[in-house]
């Protein structure tokens, strides 16, 4: 499976970043990090999927549903074996990255465990740890 991570900005190679400090880096996630030079989006794309096999899995993950990047990506959903996921966070591509393939109903439990991520942390004086709040 090859996975690209496309976002506004440098969002994309932060996320990386930090994916190779948790598990060391990962041949198969390319990052495009849009409008930080002019190197063009519709290029970078081009580029990258005319370097993956035809029969290769690919996941795009977007930073923003319905922004620039996430639309020029759904132009290639017509491959394929090729899924896109908008609104990413750094759960969901640590899972993704941490499987060699994947499906859609794999795909639908990994970005609802990635949503549980995400919530308002309440400052407890007395805190009981649950392991399983924690990887």
């Amino acid at each position: 499976m090859k996975i690209l991570l496309g976002s506004h900005g440098r969002l994309a190679s932060g996320i990386k970043t930090s994916l190779e400090i948790l598990i060391g880096g990962t041949d198969k996630l390319t990052v495009l990090d849009a409008y930080v030079d002019d190197f063009d989006i519709d290029r970078q794309l081009s580029d990258f999927f005319s370097a993956v096999a035809e029969d290769e899995q690919v996941l795009m993950l977007s930073d923003l549903y319905g922004g620039s990047v996430n639309q020029k990506m759904y132009l290639y959903l017509n491959r394929k074996n090729t899924f896109l996921v908008a609104g990413v966070n750094l759960a969901l591509v640590l899972e993704v990255c941490m499987r060699d393939e994947i499906d859609e109903h794999d795909l639908e439990q990994i970005v609802r465990q990635a949503r549980e991520m995400q919530r308002i942390v309440h400052y407890d004086s007395e805190p009981s740890i649950d392991e399983e709040d924690f990887f």
